[in-house]
């Protein structure tokens, strides 16, 4: 059996955690998120440990891929309750920059037009300097894929690292052309 799947994750204070078949919903502080839970697994509550199993003891081998993601998912919504989750972009370029705007984000990236970029509910974006965002929300996967489609807008490129990156990220830069051969 998957040794993530097994693992017992920990209900922290003020989360409520509600089984129904097919589906788990937790509720915190932040928020409500719902984790769908996969034919053959069960997950379970007690003693303030959230437990997954699969059903049937002879297709454990089959489930155990889904046993591990079963148990992340409903981990990274516990931590999205009551932490949330955040990512952190950056604009490098000359005239590269961000401003917040009443459905989301407008960016000037070298186009002849300004970029708007409308964030969907449950996600907030914060501009700092103008040049760095911060993605924020609950659910992991809305904000890794939030980031994801900002990046997509002007993905950096390798000669002089120009277009919106991770913070953590490192653009491997190639040299450019050695210039005019002698003869």
């Amino acid at each position: 059996m998957s040794r993530i799947g097994k693992r017992q994750l920990v209900i922290p204070q003020g989360v409520q955690v509600a089984f129904t078949p097919g589906e788990v919903a937790v509720k915190g502080p932040k928020g409500q998120l719902t984790v769908v839970v996969p034919f053959g697994i069960t997950a379970t509550a007690h003693d303030g440990l959230v437990t997954t199993l699969p059903e049937e003891a002879s297709k454990a081998k089959f489930l155990s891929p889904l046993l591990g993601l079963t148990n992340a998912l409903i981990s990274n919504a516990l931590v999205g309750v009551t932490d949330g989750f955040s990512k952190k972009l950056e604009l490098s370029g000359v005239g590269y920059r961000a401003k917040k705007t009443d459905k989301g984000i407008s960016m000037t990236l070298g186009f002849s037009h300004p970029v708007e970029f409308d964030v969907p509910e449950g996600i907030t974006v914060a501009v700092e300097d103008n040049t760095k965002l911060t993605v924020s929300g609950i659910d992991k996967q809305a904000v890794g894929l939030v980031c994801a489609q900002i990046r997509k807008l002007k993905k950096p490129e390798p000669y002089k690292g120009k277009g919106i990156k991770y913070s953590t990220e490192i653009i491997r830069r190639k040299a450019g052309k050695a210039g005019k051969a002698q003869k």
